[in-house]
């Protein structure tokens, strides 16, 4: 197959890479964590491919639906280890490992995506559904230019966390390292916006 563009029209208008140095990360939910990020990934998707049978051989066809990998974040702790417990409020706020209580007080009253003012009906009674809104939140990516300006923004919907990484201490080490931790967040979808 033969194009009809002039090689010429083909040659890309923008000769600089992307950096990997070059971003911010933002989620309304952790904003005590946003300053301290160090590292974040734009996650990759996949469309698994369906299998059309025949007598002979499965012939491969494109799939329907997308799967998304999670978002991983790694940021650096800071001394009151404060952003390190608003993450860790935020899942066992949704995983109440003690008492249902757990998750009504985040959904409450520590949640930073509030949706009403008010007090909402307790967990152990049956009765109006309640939204779980307050238990979600959204987060973007803003990646730069090399002269620090915007140009793309990725837009999560819906994210929450899936997993905390261990916090180690030791009196071993010889040098100061800065503690730092990954977190993982499954979500709605993602888009990617032009700025």
């Amino acid at each position: 197959m033969v194009t009809a563009t002039s090689p010429l029209a083909r040659q890309p208008d923008k000769l600089d890479y992307a950096s990997p140095t070059q971003f911010t990360f933002g989620i309304h939910q952790l904003p005590k964590v946003e300053f301290f990020v160090t590292a974040v990934n734009l996650p990759g998707l996949s469309l698994p491919q369906a299998s059309m049978a025949t007598p002979f051989k499965d012939i491969p066809v494109m799939g329907e639906k997308l799967e998304y990998s999670n978002l991983s974040i790694t940021f650096l702790v800071d001394e009151y280890l404060e952003n390190y417990i608003s993450l860790h409020s935020w899942i066992t706020g949704a995983g109440f490992p003690q008492k249902r209580g757990q998750f009504s007080t985040f959904r409450d009253v520590t949640s930073n995506t509030q949706i009403r003012a008010g007090s909402t009906p307790s967990v152990d009674i049956v009765g109006t559904a309640t939204s779980d809104k307050t238990m979600y939140s959204d987060a973007f990516i803003m990646i730069l230019s090399n002269k620090n300006n915007p140009i793309l923004q990725v837009n999560f919907q819906d994210i929450f966390p899936v997993s905390l990484g261990d916090l180690d201490f030791t009196q071993a080490a010889t040098d100061v390292e800065y503690m730092s931790v990954t977190a993982e967040f499954a979500y709605k979808i993602y888009d990617i916006e032009t700025l």
